[in-house]
């Protein structure tokens, strides 16, 4: 184009001399004062879709289905209490909480049986220690009636001494039992033993007409069985605590061995019945003979029956073992036998004690007799110690099986709270792997992996895939199988696109190439026409359609920018900053609109000249095309002590939101991948890989007097003719005062 400094990417590395005087001669060329009108072409029309606000419209955009008015909105996660967002541990825990609970419930209630157990075997010590201190009273009760009988029928002064003697040894007998009975009284407090404890009271109360007994012993003639019988029935009462004891306990072996007692007692105490009626009976020498009164007859032959039933009632309750029990009483003592058949003998007929019988005394016949009762003593007292034998083995042994049981539930809970923690940590930690690998590759490895195949060749990139590392068969293993292939099917389709864009780029490249060997050869045969050519209408033909043909050729660059291909050739000298803004206004379509002011005198490096033009362009383009016709874009330029270059770029148009700027910005500073969107905003992408090809800083501003400022930086090493300034010797400043100062600060930062 004639007057005009030109980039020549394909012909020559030097300006074209095409007639005209150089870079100076821009100022006067005719096309200043032919305006073609402020129409602009669509591939620069950058700004107002620069934030991605306006939808594309026409034939050729995408339409979005219309959403139906039934379809459902996808559902967030939900409550953190909803059971899918619970966490494995919790669920495990949860999982396991009912068996546990179930367990430690029923273990529970074992203890808890255990200890009622236990605290019944404690009151059935109680009830031991008691019925053993009533067994003795019994005993002495005994003692005292049947050794008191003939002595109180047949008084005399040695037989008070007697009954005195065994009257005492009942007296420290009762002391000893109502002392016993104080501790069933404190046992009673927490609600058990509430029946031992009345049956007691009535016991106390009973026991204190023991005087009026003894009071009126064997004063009636002929009637020793009411005396008996008051004896008889404290005896009874002080017998049926073992009953008292048989109802304290659940265990079917104490209940059997209370009842085997309360038996063999009553045959004892029937037995001794036996011997005090026929005591007082007989006379107190051998020489006469004795005289028993069919009532007192009666009566004993009745508790000689009682006795033969109750020895029966025992051998059945205790069972196995009862006959060894008996011998001593039934076999091989004579003694025994022969007090028996006499008083068989005496009860079986009104007048056997008064004429079958041989003469006795009341003292002979309570010496034999007496043989039975210590023998029967004897298996008593050796019941008695059978049953707190037994008792306290049954309470070691409850108190064992409460301990086992107790460590048996430790022992489920620890297994199973290990177990769970074990299952979870598994679990876990399998899941966290496969969830931090997740995260390195979304936001690590796959990214780093596309940006090497966009930025290199796919076939020199290292495309394997490295697996999370959990080789389990459970369903995390399969997950984490599942995620490998995905993840080698996104590195696949991955290189795969880069090879797809690859071609596409070398597509643009060959197209770009021969469409900017057609566009150079018609740019030289319009400077050719240019030359010769007088008429001034035909002249201004030609220079409006050589700068048709120069934008075809920036447009043709765009492709290669596109495709990440540089200029093919390019300046090998430095090039004045003032020429190169001039070459990029003779690019735009409303170039006399632009106005240079205050352009340093400093030179760009020859390798930079013409993306430099083509960048400015670009935003000179952007600018004229968004602001009024009538209005003037200014481009100033300031020379920075350290070196560096900042040109501002002024335009009056309707300006940019702060959304808009921000988002046009980081464009600018991180041009995006190659998509179809680029190509709609294709001006803003190339100016930003432009300027991150050479290290040249963009930013746009707000005006202050209206409209967007853009403020371009040139580094160092572009602008002092890609040498470092001497110290001391930056580039002139230019004037521009604080306000330029402050633009620039602005725009370093």
């Amino acid at each position: 184009m004639q007057g005009r400094f030109k980039r020549d990417g394909s012909a020559s590395a030097e300006p074209e001399p095409h007639g005209g005087t150089g870079p100076t001669a821009v100022s006067s060329s005719p096309q200043h004062a032919q305006n073609p009108g402020p129409a602009s072409s669509g591939d620069s029309k950058e700004r107002g879709g620069a934030a991605g606000t306006t939808p594309p419209s026409g034939p050729g955009a995408p339409v979005k289905p219309a959403k139906s008015a039934k379809s459902s909105a996808p559902t967030g996660p939900g409550s953190r209490m909803a059971l899918r967002n619970w966490r494995i541990s919790t669920r495990l825990v949860s999982l396991l909480a009912l068996p546990v609970v179930a367990a430690t419930t029923l273990g529970g209630l074992r203890i808890n049986q255990n200890l009622d157990d236990i605290q019944q075997l404690d009151n059935m010590k109680l009830l031991t220690d008691m019925t053993k201190q009533a067994t003795e009273l019994a005993a002495a009760l005994q003692e005292e009636r049947d050794q008191s009988a003939g002595p109180l029928s047949h008084p005399s002064s040695a037989s008070a001494i007697t009954v005195k003697g065994f009257r005492d040894k009942t007296d420290r007998a009762k002391t000893n039992f109502l002392t016993a009975s104080e501790e069933i009284d404190s046992a009673s407090k927490d609600g058990s033993l509430l029946g031992v404890r009345d049956t007691l009271v009535g016991l106390a109360s009973e026991l204190n007409g023991l005087a009026k007994i003894r009071k009126n012993a064997y004063e009636s003639t002929d009637n020793s069985s009411q005396t008996v019988e008051a004896y008889h029935h404290l005896i009874t009462e002080l017998l049926g605590l073992s009953q008292d004891m048989a109802e304290a306990t659940s265990n079917p072996e104490m209940i059997q061995r209370t009842r085997a007692l309360a038996a063999f007692s009553s045959a004892k105490e029937y037995a001794s019945v036996q011997r005090a009626v026929i005591a007082a009976a007989l006379p107190a020498n051998n020489t006469s003979r004795g005289r028993l009164s069919d009532n007192d007859r009666l009566y004993a032959q009745s508790a000689l029956d009682s006795q033969t039933s109750e020895i029966n009632s025992f051998r059945n309750i205790y069972g196995t073992g009862a006959e060894d029990l008996l011998k001593p009483v039934e076999e091989g003592n004579p003694t025994i036998q022969s007090a028996d058949q006499y008083a068989k003998r005496a009860l079986d007929s009104s007048q056997g004690l008064a004429s079958q019988l041989n003469k006795r005394s009341y003292r002979d016949w309570v010496d034999d007799s007496s043989t039975k009762i210590e023998q029967m003593r004897k298996i008593e007292h050796t019941l008695l110690e059978n049953m707190e034998q037994k008792a306290r083995e049954l309470r070691s042994s409850t108190e064992q099986d409460a301990i086992i049981s107790g460590v048996l539930i430790l022992l489920v809970l620890g297994v199973s709270l290990v177990g769970a923690f074990v299952v979870a940590r598994s679990m876990i930690r399998s899941l966290r792997r496969l969830q931090d690998t997740a995260t390195r590759v979304a936001q690590d490895r796959l990214p780093e992996l596309v940006k090497q195949l966009s930025e290199s060749d796919p076939q020199d990139v290292d495309t394997t895939v490295e697996s999370v590392g959990v080789h389990s068969r459970d369903e995390i293993g399969q997950v984490a199988a599942a995620f490998d292939e995905v993840h080698r099917e996104a590195v696949r389709l991955a290189a795969e696109q880069a090879l797809l864009r690859g071609n596409v780029n070398a597509m643009f490249t060959n197209l770009s190439r021969r469409s900017q060997g057609l566009i150079q050869r018609q740019l030289s045969l319009i400077s050719e026409l240019e030359s010769r050519e007088a008429d001034p209408d035909q002249l201004s033909s030609l220079f409006k359609l050589d700068h048709l043909a120069t934008r075809m050729r920036r447009n043709g660059e765009n492709l290669l920018v596109l495709a990440g291909e540089e200029p093919g050739r390019r300046w090998t000298r430095p090039v004045p900053l003032v020429d190169v803004l001039r070459a990029a206004a003779s690019e735009v379509e409303q170039y006399e609109r632009i106005e240079l002011a205050s352009v340093p005198t400093t030179e760009v490096a020859g390798r930079v000249v013409n993306d430099l033009v083509h960048l400015l362009a670009e935003l000179l383009e952007n600018a004229t095309s968004f602001s009024s016709p009538q209005t003037k874009v200014k481009v100033t330029g300031h020379a920075l002590p350290d070196g560096r270059v900042l040109i501002e770029i002024h335009d009056t148009g309707i300006g940019l939101s702060p959304e808009d700027l921000a988002a046009i910005n980081e464009r600018l500073a991180s041009p995006p991948t190659v998509d179809v969107s680029v190509s709609r905003r294709m001006g803003l992408f190339v100016v930003g890989r432009l300027s991150q090809r050479h290290g040249i800083r963009i930013q746009l501003r707000p005006s202050d007097s209206g409209g967007t400022t853009a403020l371009v930086m040139l580094p160092v090493d572009v602008a002092q003719g890609g040498k470092k300034p001497a110290p001391g010797k930056p580039g002139i400043p230019s004037a521009g005062g604080p306000a330029a100062a402050a633009a620039a600060a602005g725009a370093a930062a």
